[in-house]
């Protein structure tokens, strides 16, 4: 019996293993960098240690750091969650070194699975089908070139040592081939160390079905069904289900027979995953192994009534799996999405600030999530951008649907772009909600789901008119004097002075921009929006006081709203309105800067043209690398370099001016 765990990660994943070892009696140990001081894992856990930095290298990934918080905390054994330590094999020996339980598999198992070129030899070993490709060990550009032209276009270029999309590029053309190969070498040295290149077939429209194994001391092993994380973006899953829609018993238990030989050929102990691609004919295709608990697992846990943590230290700690193959069935269905704070709008750029608001929807037992923020806290460029996973489990996946859909209305998120909208559309797509899906599906249905153009209605213009006169009435009583109890401005009524005439503000939503006037009468608002596209709208709004409710032309709906830095953030009727104010415009007029800024605080990686150099539009000028990602800045129109006012391996903030850029005529 484990006594108390150190949890070697941070965030969801880290409050999420505390749950579980809260619930079996056992003592959780925190670790935390410098940005990690008030986070939520920190505050969940009996005790926290600080390691160092924010950057992860100094704090999360210090193997010295973590093991000396464990010795210092008595804990026995360290659970590494996912990323991070979790399939270091080096980390895994110095646990067994030190004497202090490692939850995960032996270090043998996670270094036949640490290089996927490795993992395919053993696999071809195991009987397990692959996807033909090249896995040696020359690198040598020319080379994979050629094995390239040997495979067939499209290829996929993937690094060896890593996950998550990351060093990974589809490459459809030879003339593309050298270029991707040494972006794909340079994010995956930037985020593993190792820039060792694989390559494989890219099959295409595949969908992406896993398979859930886990494995004891004692040699036993089963497999809880499967997952299907087809629907991504840069390879990165953004929902997961279980099971995989239309997938038969047989092909089902084909897969899982087949995850079981993978993991029984590499000694496996412990939670794993087994990454196939399924094409249309029914063939599937061995990917990778991943040597940890996936993000994903709340699905399989929704499925199979069991918590996989719990079985992670059960195992762990020497005692057989608690259930035979025989004994696990899978009991409805169970969705999963993942809410980053990015901009699906813009190329899913990450979105760093602070976080004003986080509501999740009230929890139940068909409604989970799992996080690591709550209001107030820093969405920092360090770490990656996820604010939650939210899982809904149904006796149908169309129930499981309708669940997931509702728990995305209630979900309140200000301060920082987010996916909410965008995972609404993905999963109300007619394509979608049939189980037509692959690994391609937000490029398929790209119009439908990421460029949808959101205009002001009424009921957003009413909603903003609303929140705009609340405001006011809340910043004259905060400048009466608070020594006069008999003052009206205490009353709780919408008395005002000097307010009675018509108040205009400029509001811009999603770049459109908009006057909306009001003036108000009684309990009510009469409000009117001249947009700048000639669209005239007028109605009446009254939000009732002390509660989160808004008659809206007579209509009762739920209303809430938060301040944000530039405007305000409303939620009314399962819908966000977040806006700025703009400031009056004066008539001034002056020269207009040209340049181009840092979309977020990052590293510069490579700096593509020479100053003085002429561009096209779209033409790649430089890469940075933030949140783990890399981006790259290109140009807005034809045009020339001036300069540039950063260098490579330079941190740089936000909004801070890179490049001075001159369009051309």
């Amino acid at each position: 019996m484990i006594r108390k765990l150190l949890i070697a990660n941070r965030g969801e994943i880290a409050c999420r293993i505390i749950k579980t070892a809260r619930r079996l009696g056992v003592a959780t140990v925190a670790v935390y960098s410098d940005a990690d001081a008030d986070a939520l894992h920190v505050q969940l856990a009996d005790e926290a240690v600080h390691l160092g930095p924010a950057p992860a290298k100094d704090s999360y990934l210090d193997v010295d750091k973590v093991l000396s918080a464990a010795r210092r905390t008595g804990a026995d054994a360290i659970h590494p969650g996912y990323g991070f330590l979790s399939e270091n094999a080096g980390f895994c020996r110095a646990c067994d070194a030190a004497g202090i339980i490692f939850v995960g598999p032996p270090a043998g198992a996670i270094d036949a699975m640490g290089s996927k070129s490795a993992a395919k030899r053993i696999m071809e070993e195991a009987k397990v089908p692959l996807v033909p490709g090249y896995h040696g060990t020359n690198q040598n550009a020319d080379i994979l070139e050629g094995h390239a032209q040997r495979i067939g276009y499209p290829v996929l270029l993937k690094a060896a040592a890593g996950g998550g999309g990351k060093g990974m590029r589809r490459v459809d053309s030879p003339s593309e081939f050298h270029s991707a190969l040494a972006a794909a070498k340079r994010e995956a040295m930037n985020a593993f160390g190792d820039d060792l290149m694989l390559l494989e077939r890219y099959v295409v429209s595949p969908r992406h079905v896993e398979i859930q194994v886990f494995c004891d001391q004692q040699g036993n092993g089963v497999y809880l069904f499967e997952r299907d994380c087809s629907v991504q973006r840069r390879h990165q899953k953004v929902v997961e289900e279980a099971p995989a829609p239309g997938l038969s018993e047989d092909l089902r238990a084909r897969m899982g027979e087949a995850a079981l030989r993978a993991a029984h050929a590499i000694g496996y102990v412990g939670a794993g995953t087994v990454e196939f691609l399924l094409d249309a004919s029914g063939a599937f295709y061995f990917m990778e192994m991943n040597t940890r608990l996936q993000v994903e697992h709340p699905v399989t846990e929704m499925i199979t009534g069991q918590d996989l943590v719990a079985w992670q230290l059960a195992v762990a700690a020497g005692d057989p799996l608690p259930l035979h193959q025989d004994d696990l069935h899978i009991l409805g269905h169970a969705l999963e999405v993942r809410i980053y704070a990015e901009d699906p709008d813009n190329d899913f750029l990450p979105s760093t600030g602070k976080l004003v608001r986080h509501r999740p929807p009230r929890e139940s037992e068909s409604v989970r999530v799992d996080t690591g923020v709550q209001s107030g806290d820093e969405i920092s460029v360090h770490y990656d951008p996820m604010i939650a996973k939210l899982i809904c489990h149904g006796r149908t996946r169309k129930e499981a649907l309708a669940k997931l859909d509702r728990a995305l209305q209630e979900y309140q998120i200000a301060g920082v772009r987010h996916n909410v909208e965008f995972l609404r559309r993905v999963i109300n797509h007619s394509a979608f909600a049939a189980g037509r899906v692959s690994t391609h599906f937000i490029e398929d249905y790209e119009a439908e789901i990421l460029q949808q153009e959101q205009q002001l209605t009424p009921l957003k213009c009413a909603a903003i008119a609303g929140y705009l006169n609340q405001r006011e009435i809340q910043d004259l009583r905060a400048a009466a004097p608070a020594a006069d109890p008999h003052s009206p401005w205490h009353s709780g009524d919408n008395w005002r002075s000097g307010l009675a005439a018509r108040r205009a503000h400029n509001v811009e939503y999603r770049g459109h921009h908009a006057e909306i006037s009001f003036i108000a009468r009684g309990d009510s608002v009469y409000w009117q929006c001249d947009a700048l596209e000639g669209d005239i709208h007028t109605g009446e709004i009254r939000v009732l006081p002390g509660r989160e409710l808004a008659l809206v032309d007579g209509r009762r709906l739920n209303f809430s709203s938060v301040d944000t830095e530039q405007g305000g953030a409303i939620f009314i009727d399962g819908t966000q309105v977040e806006f700025k104010l703009l400031p009056p415009d004066l008539g001034e007029s002056g020269d207009q800067a040209h340049g181009l800024d840092a979309p977020m605080n990052g590293t510069i990686i490579a700096l593509l043209v020479e100053p003085g150099t002429q561009v096209e539009k779209d033409q790649p000028l430089l890469v940075m690398e933030a949140m783990k990602m890399e981006h790259t800045l290109r140009a807005p129109a034809a045009g020339t370099v001036q300069q540039f006012f950063c260098a490579e391996g330079e941190l740089v903030d936000g909004g801070s001016l890179l490049i001075d850029f001159e369009a051309g005529e």
